[in-house]
Formats: structure tokens, C-alpha cells, sequence
């Protein structure tokens, strides 16, 4: 294990939550934290994904 995967593994094991497995052409759902004013609520999206980029750690991107 490299240094890069040995502070990824510390960084999702600090996060307390199990990071799933997707790719292209799977659904997904996420909730996004919406702040107004005093108020927070969590917004959730849901569609397919069309795209993944940055591996499939903590810091990847999709669409």
C-alpha cells in the first residue's frame, strides 16, 4: 500500500461511513445539506449515472 492509499483508507475510516460501490448506468440517490437563512434541510437528487472520474475513493467526481 502506498502512502496516497494508506491516507485514503484513514480519511474514509475517520468518515464512519461505508462508501458504495457504483458506477455508469447505476442509480443513485444523494442528499445534499440546502441552507436558508436559519433554516437547513437536506435536498435529496436522485438519477443515473453517466460518469465517474477520480478512482473510487473519497475524492472521486461523478455525473
Amino acid at each position: 500500500m502506498n502512502l496516497l492509499e494508506q491516507i485514503e483508507a484513514e480519511q474514509i475510516a475517520a468518515l464512519g461511513k461505508e462508501i458504495p460501490d457504483f458506477g455508469p448506468g447505476d442509480t443513485v440517490r444523494v442528499g445534499y445539506k440546502v441552507v436558508e437563512g436559519s433554516r437547513s434541510r437536506v435536498q435529496a437528487y436522485e438519477g443515473v449515472c453517466i460518469a465517474r472520474k477520480g478512482g473510487s475513493g473519497i475524492g472521486a467526481s461523478f455525473t
